[in-house]
């Protein structure tokens, strides 16, 4: 399956690090665009120039990883399209030029399900699209998810409790599905 990431959910940092850590189980093939990296540049950039020297070499890193998942779309197909915010435009047109099956956005409204629809795309908030590959395979979603939490606590002065981590990370349905999962066993 072949998932084009929005800016939204490439930043902030545990979001795209769940996100990517689950593509790197080969449960989906992530896609973007030089335009969607540059944004998440410029949206860290607001932090201070520490914020954006670090986003770009988060970018750097991602794109060597990944050096399949950065799709160009050429002018027509941009000109082509309509959204309610035309500054979108670019993220649905890199979905369907790398044929992307889902477009995992935080951004709803800004696109419609049945203007998609008839491209061919479904859209997915990150929360829900984890919740589904968590149900098809827990195994793998847990094993990403335990990286990053343990990341989180290396990098942090405290411990985070999971459930909490992924709250902050505006991923709260995962957090909560995978504590009761554990606390099942």
């Amino acid at each position: 399956m072949k998932v084009l990431l929005d800016t939204c959910v490439m930043y902030p940092t545990v979001m795209r690090e769940v996100l990517l850590g689950v593509a790197k189980t080969g449960l989906f093939q992530p896609l973007w665009s030089q335009r969607i990296l540059d944004e998440w540049s410029r949206a860290a950039a607001k932090m201070g120039p520490e914020g954006q020297a670090q986003a770009d070499g988060e970018i750097a890193m991602v794109s060597a990883a990944w050096p399949k998942a950065k799709v160009k779309s050429d002018q027509s197909l941009l000109d082509r399209l309509w959204l309610p915010d035309q500054n979108d435009v670019h993220v649905l047109a890199a979905a369907i030029t790398g044929n992307a099956d889902v477009l995992v956005t935080m951004n709803a409204k800004d696109f419609p399900r049945d203007i998609l629809a008839e491209e061919g795309v479904s859209r997915a908030d990150p929360d829900g699209f984890l919740i589904g590959l968590y149900a098809s395979a827990p195994d793998l979603v847990e094993t990403a998810v335990h990286a990053v939490h343990e990341e989180a606590n290396r990098l942090s002065d405290r411990p985070w409790d999971l459930r909490k981590l992924l709250k902050k990370a505006r991923l709260p349905r995962l957090g909560k599905t995978m504590s009761q999962t554990q606390s099942d066993l």
